[in-house]
């Protein structure tokens, strides 16, 4: 049965830099670079999966299930190797999206193997590559728990119809925390950070990709659809918050310290980041805004020209299985895609296990899912000047 971690590092996504993608990185995913391009009959290779039991899986620091008295052991990924006898090569060299792109896409826009098998990266990168071409299509035949328990909300991204070339690995929602204590009232509305008694004690992400979506939704914009006009108005009014002084600072990760020390009482922030702080300040919250917030998710993908597909495969349905789901959901504590998940946390004889069953930030009730929308991602059109217009207003 999953049991709750005893970690008291920081979490996986506090480790991401803010970089809003940049213009070079942003042209190169445009298909106006022909070399760039990869046609599907040029992506798969002979498959040595049945010969080689073996893959190689690049993912994220602190984002698989470790043993308390032993990190260097992996439960979930030892179970998989004595059932299937895969080995399994999982090597956590994963700190940005960005960075990550620049190491292997030379090797895919030219049509050369990228060393790995299986990688872990956040939906708006995963555009860029299936854009590009670079990723396989999954053989959902070999996948049949993902078919039927991978959450409704996350199967049909803009970029990824039918989520053929993705899966997701875990999701997130990015909405707002704050200091309930020292705030003395609530947040409801993404409007509510500009209120008089919070200003100078606001941050927002420096992102771009991890920071629009929920200011955009602030100004009332569907944002599964949203446009160039929408995204310029919202420029306008952060730049508008930041000449009234409303806006402390644009952050990284690190907005977690400022809401921690209280010279921060609201932010924008993740979801699993807030439930980390809370084990240790139940006074901070975290809000799905009244105009609703994102829904993002780190997915896995298999490169072109990957050795070992149909490997990959079976890991990521073994990872659908519920009882697999939960016991990785109880470690990482981020939105499980497998709902079914819940009912296997709920029966733990573990108090703080089972809790977590009914925790919304891990699984979203009907009320917080109807307020939830996956964002239309960034075109590589759109990337050069949105990038460059959100830069100069953060600093960057």
């Amino acid at each position: 049965m999953p049991q709750t971690s005893s970690r008291t590092s920081m979490s996986r996504r506090s480790l991401l830099s803010a970089l809003g993608g940049t213009a070079a990185l942003g042209a190169l995913a445009g298909c106006g670079v022909p070399a760039a391009y990869v046609r599907p009959g040029d992506r798969p290779v002979s498959d040595e999966s049945a010969t080689d039991r073996r893959l190689t899986w690049a993912n994220w620091p602190l984002y698989i299930d470790t043993d308390d008295k032993n990190p260097n052991r992996r439960p979930t990924l030892d179970t998989f190797t004595k059932r299937t006898g895969i080995r399994v090569e999982y090597a956590e060299e994963i700190n940005d999206n960005d960075e990550f792109f620049g190491k292997i896409s030379p090797a895919l826009m030219n049509h050369q193997s990228a060393g790995r098998d299986l990688i872990v990266i956040s939906d708006w990168m995963c555009a860029r590559f299936v854009r590009l071409g670079w990723v396989q299509e999954m053989d959902r035949a070999h996948q049949p728990n993902v078919a039927k328990y991978l959450d409704p909300l996350l199967r049909t991204p803009a970029f990824d119809e039918g989520r053929r070339f993705t899966v997701p690995w875990q999701s997130g929602i990015t909405g707002i925390a704050y200091n309930h204590k020292k705030l003395g009232r609530e947040i409801r509305a993404v409007k509510d950070l500009w209120a008089d008694d919070l200003k100078g004690r606001v941050t927002l992400l420096s992102g771009l990709d991890e920071s629009f979506a929920l200011l955009m939704q602030g100004n009332g914009v569907d944002i599964t659809k949203w446009t160039a006009h929408d995204f310029h108005t919202m420029c306008d009014e952060v730049e508008r918050q930041v000449r009234r002084g409303r806006i402390r600072r644009f952050t990284g990760n690190d907005y977690t310290k400022d809401l921690v020390s209280g010279d921060v009482l609201a932010c924008q922030a993740y979801s699993g980041d807030v439930i980390q702080l809370q084990a240790d300040n139940p006074d901070i919250r975290f809000v799905v805004p009244e105009e609703g917030a994102e829904l993002w998710s780190d997915s896995l993908m298999i490169p072109d020209r990957a050795a070992h597909k149909a490997n990959a495969e079976r890991l990521i349905d073994y990872y659908y299985e519920p009882e697999v789901a939960a016991r990785l959901a109880a470690w990482v504590n981020y939105v499980c895609p497998v709902p079914a998940a819940r009912e296997i946390l709920a029966a733990s004889a573990d108090k703080d296990t089972a809790a977590l069953a009914g925790n919304p930030l891990i699984f979203p009730d009907a009320t917080m899912r109807s307020h939830l929308a996956i964002a239309r991602d960034i075109t590589s059109v759109e990337r050069v000047e949105f990038a460059r217009r959100w830069n100069r207003i953060v600093g960057l």
